[in-house]
């Protein structure tokens, strides 16, 4: 039951706090990777970012959001290990990297690299990691001492409740459709900016 509530929260906030986040990203010029902080007692939002390569190469999504997350206040932070780590992609090396170091114990994917790579026209990620770390199809160890990853797609996969993952697909249908919008016009725009992997 837990399962079927995260997976259901995990795709609310990609619908309705990082997507239009992305959308606003995507037509500044800006890749289609978004990321958020949930807290895990209760599933409600810390904080949702997205991309911002355009002010900074390394504004990845996921660095966008923890270098938000260390400007609040202190005192108003909720600790990173009581947040649940959502990413909109498989993080790439620089992301996975800063995840490890900021003390994270998991993190939530919903497109893998394949998808960023096939659909979405974005090879980098698998690209460095077989050219830097020597690994093949984004092969990283995905459960370690540091932390534990989780693909949305695969979890819906298991559920046991067949009407649940009719449901549940259904919005991932809808969740992609919006996607591949925003990678047209990402894809359409990205000879206009400075992004060096662009």
């Amino acid at each position: 039951m837990f399962e079927t509530k995260l997976v259901n929260r995990l795709l609310e906030v990609i619908e309705k706090d990082i997507i239009p986040l992305t959308q606003a990203g995507v037509s500044d010029g800006n890749k289609l990777f978004g990321a958020a902080l949930i807290r895990k007692y209760d599933l409600s939002l810390v904080m949702a970012e997205t991309n911002n390569e355009t002010e900074n190469p390394l504004w990845h999504g996921e660095m966008h959001l923890l270098k938000r997350y260390y400007e609040m206040p202190e005192a108003t932070r909720t600790p990173l290990k009581d947040c649940i780590f959502l990413t909109t992609h498989e993080p790439c090396s620089l992301c996975l990297s800063a995840i490890t170091w900021a003390g994270l114990d998991n993190f939530y994917y919903f497109f893998s690299y394949q998808d960023s790579r096939d659909a979405f026209g974005i090879p980098h990620d698998l690209k460095i990691l077989a050219e830097v770390f020597a690994l093949q199809d984004g092969d990283y160890n995905r459960s370690n001492s540091f932390w534990q990853s989780y693909s949305i797609t695969d979890m819906v996969s298991q559920l046991p409740n067949e009407a649940e993952r009719t449901k549940i697909s259904n919005l991932i249908t809808d969740i992609r459709k919006t996607y591949d919008k925003m990678s047209t016009v990402y894809q359409n725009s990205k000879d206009n900016n400075a992004i060096p992997l662009a």
